[in-house]
């Protein structure tokens, strides 16, 4: 919803830095440790020591997120990120950004449907300073009346500008459609009617249910040894309550599937979200279905849908999809969009191709393709510390272990061909669901 940044000071630094670790991403896991380290007060982190240039960077999430949502206030959890950094302890929001700019510390917070994030970046002389106001905004937020309606008057135009964009639209009716009567199918930014009821009191509650040692995973990367990263975490969450009290959110497989909701909006171009059933992280096949996701439509040039939909018929300008993984439910998840009077067409393209790779599976020069690309473009996209620290977060909050990294090529190179095939019939051998927002024909049909 809004980013604070402030790093004028050192910005040409971060060229050098970027090379750095794009450096450090391509030679043997083992040359750059991921320390695991635990605090005093038992708090768990994962650790890069970089001694490059002087900076520290942590990214954590507190598992709950957008799901943890009253039902009939959607919105609570984005509304509440926006407002921790909007004044907290002693200091009102003018006088915390000050000391935030004073220092370039740069802190943003965010949420989503599993988990609600954080990251901090400082110069390692200003961490002190950095901890400090971090624990503030996590423990004592203020939720002044001031701060609370200007966030509210973003999130009405973040709102209204959302119920205009076909895009937009699109995607918020097919998870709805997907997840209905689910916490998953709410949007996470909630509706225009239910930011309006949200009060403080729904907010503290929020912060206070979710905010907690325990669904807490931590990444740091940057000049700090493993001592001083533990007592800066202490400092940082050692007051949060020891344990979150989580509603329980069940385990959920997208319904509504061989359906295609159409949506009327005068624009020129349809948007169009098409998806199904996904395979989740943990199990046994991910991998495969990662392969086979990348050859049909996650290559951004090669795929198959874009040699389908763009280059042989020109109807869209890019298509493409990719797995959603979250932490109770599984979704292989495209999107593109076309022309309104070639929305058929460009549907019955997709689901054609969708339906080759499935009854047929890729070629082995297709699965050949894909491992060299998904091996070297995961070392290239680990550039920055910001970018290892959320890779980091990432594997802890998908619990695939410390040595994840080290394992994550030999993982790939042991997919078959037989092994694609197989997952690729399991993956897409099923129905979808369709949302199409532009100017469509009807309101809700039915798809052979």
């Amino acid at each position: 919803m809004k980013r604070r940044a402030a790093f004028p000071a050192w910005r040409a630094a971060l060229l050098p830095l970027a090379g750095l670790f794009l450096w450090l991403a391509a030679v043997p896991a083992n040359a750059v440790p991921i320390e695991r380290i635990v605090s005093p007060l038992g708090i768990e982190a994962w650790l890069v020591r970089e001694l490059a240039l002087p900076l520290v960077t942590m990214q954590y999430a507190f598992r709950g997120g957008a799901s943890q949502d009253p039902a009939g206030k959607p919105g609570v959890s984005t509304f509440a990120s926006g407002l921790l950094d909007e004044g907290a302890g002693n200091l009102d929001s003018k006088a915390f950004h000050e000391r935030l700019e004073s220092r370039a510390i740069e802190m943003r917070f965010s949420s989503g449907r599993d988990v609600l994030q954080g990251s901090l970046r400082t110069l390692s002389e200003n961490r002190d300073e950095a901890a400090n106001l971090l624990r503030l905004a996590l423990t004592a937020p203020r939720f002044d009346a001031t701060a609370v309606e200007r966030v509210r008057g973003q999130l009405f135009s973040d709102l209204r500008r959302e119920s205009t964009n076909p895009r937009a639209l699109a995607s918020l009716r097919w998870w709805a459609a997907a997840f209905p009567n689910h916490p998953y199918g709410r949007p996470v930014n909630g509706t225009l009617e239910s930011v309006a009821q949200i009060g403080v009191e729904d907010l503290r509650a929020y912060i206070k249910r979710v905010l907690a040692r325990d669904n807490l995973k931590i990444a740091i990367v940057g000049d700090i040894d493993a001592v001083t990263a533990g007592a800066m975490i202490d400092r940082i969450f050692g007051a949060l309550p020891a344990k979150a009290e989580l509603a329980p959110v069940s385990y959920a497989e997208p319904q509504a599937l061989g359906r295609r909701i159409d949506v009327k909006l005068d624009v020129p171009q349809a948007n169009i979200v098409f998806g199904g059933v996904g395979i989740a992280r943990k199990d046994p096949d991910f991998m495969a279905a990662y392969v086979v996701d990348h050859i049909v439509g996650g290559g951004t040039f090669s795929s198959r849908l874009y040699n389908e939909v763009r280059e042989k018929r020109g109807l869209a300008y890019s298509v493409g999809g990719s797995l959603v993984w979250l932490h109770n439910a599984a979704v292989n998840l495209g999107s593109t969009a076309t022309r309104s009077n070639k929305v058929g067409e460009t549907l019955q393209v997709i689901d054609e191709e969708i339906r080759r790779m499935a009854e047929s599976g890729p070629t082995a020069e297709e699965l050949k393709k894909a491992k060299a690309y998904l091996k070297g473009s995961f070392a290239l996209n680990l550039d920055t510390s910001r970018s290892i620290a959320s890779a980091l977060l990432q594997i802890q909050l998908d619990d695939l272990g410390i040595d994840y990294i080290d394992k994550r090529n030999a993982l790939i190179d042991a997919v078959t061909l037989d092994d694609a095939k197989r997952v690729a019939k399991r993956l897409l051998d099923g129905k979808m669901l369709v949302s199409v927002v532009g100017r469509t024909q009807g309101g809700l049909t039915t798809q052979n």
